[in-house]
């Protein structure tokens, strides 16, 4: 495992991302340059995690933090983008250290995506997409993965599994592209729907503890309470929803009863988003730049998630691929364990990275 420290300039860099943001107001949980006076400095590891000899770190989108608040868990792509042709279990879990204490899910995934562990241990995932035609012509077992949810327990057995694998359609019947996945402080499940962001669904399906379809809520588009790839999920100390609302640049709030509560463009655009217990707020921006989000910068934005205030953010890793040197690149998945060590779960350069609170 390589180290090295992003510390050198780290602190100029915050300093002026978040007096940057201030100039460009944003209304409700605009932030102020003041609470930037000494944000803390990140140490970097990379890669971080050991896997079996033999085997490569593919791309990660799920990443998540046991309720020991010391291990993490990671949902891992088969050593590339897809697990179609792979036998290679996709659930990995690992000490905080960076140790393989167990793995499960091979042979189940298409395309894994979203990640969530609850109170109990129990580890859901998504899968966030069927086969395509090509690829069930030279694949055709294939067709009975993707479009899913599963529940597994701490050990990997399959607990409850929502969606029909293979189908495409609506619920209850079947999921159509499932982001990510929550369980609410009531007890419902939550699977936020649609990757594309050209075209519906733009949604948040809500399901009973025993897998009972209750209904939804959303629809594609800009407006309040519409999402184009609602790409994750999480609740704070209130109860309340924020949604990574990806493809409109923005996190969405809303209240116990999933009404719209207020929209939060601060934190630029949002691949994911994790909150503490204290009510800190993650946010891992990996496409802001000038094709998608122009004028906001990419890398870990850090804040409250109760006045919507930032307070930190870490640069990106610099990109190696052509026209993006300035810009950098960042992941898809993020989580904080108790000490606040912040993991990343990376799409353009794969595996997982670590930051350490120097």
């Amino acid at each position: 495992m390589s180290l090295h420290s992003d510390s050198r300039g780290a602190t100029a860099l915050a300093l002026a991302t978040l007096a940057s943001l201030a100039a460009c107001g944003g209304g409700e949980g605009e932030s102020s340059a003041e609470t930037a006076a000494a944000p803390t400095a990140y140490m970097t590891h990379r890669p971080w995690g050991v896997l079996p000899a033999g085997r490569e770190w593919g791309r990660v989108s799920g990443v998540y933090i046991d309720p020991n608040g010391r291990d993490v868990w990671v949902f891992e792509r088969c050593g590339g983008d897809n697990c179609i042709t792979s036998g290679d279990p996709t659930v990995l879990h690992f000490s905080g250290g960076g140790s393989l204490l167990a793995s499960f899910g091979a042979d189940m995934f298409v395309r894994p995506h979203g990640m969530y562990v609850d109170r109990e241990g129990n580890v859901w995932v998504t899968d966030g997409r069927p086969a395509r035609e090509a690829e069930l012509q030279a694949n055709p077992d294939a067709a009975r993965k993707g479009n899913q949810v599963v529940k597994f327990s701490p050990t990997g057995e399959v607990l409850l599994v929502i969606g029909t694998p293979g189908r495409t359609g609506e619920p209850p019947a079947a999921l159509d592209e499932p982001n990510d996945v929550i369980v609410a402080p009531n007890g419902e499940i939550l699977v936020a729907e649609g990757h594309s962001g050209q075209a519906a669904p733009g949604r948040i399906s809500r399901f009973s503890a025993d897998g009972a379809y209750l209904g939804s809520f959303g629809e594609f588009g800009e407006g309040p309470g519409q999402f184009r790839v609602p790409h994750a999920m999480a609740f704070d100390s209130q109860g309340r929803l924020f949604v990574a609302d990806r493809g409109n640049s923005r996190i969405q709030i809303f209240d116990s009863s999933y009404q719209f509560v207020a929209e939060w463009r601060q934190f630029g655009r949002p691949n994911d988003v994790f909150i503490d217990a204290s009510d800190v707020m993650y946010v891992l921006d990996s496409e802001s730049g000038d094709e998608r989000n122009p004028g906001v910068k990419r890398g870990v934005y850090i804040g409250s998630a109760r006045d919507g205030t930032v307070t930190n953010f870490i640069q990106p890793h610099q990109s190696t691929r052509e026209g993006e040197a300035e810009l950098g690149t960042m992941g898809e998945g993020v989580a904080v364990d108790a000490l606040g060590n912040i993991f990343v779960g990376e799409v353009s350069i794969s595996g997982m990275t670590m930051f350490m609170p120097m």
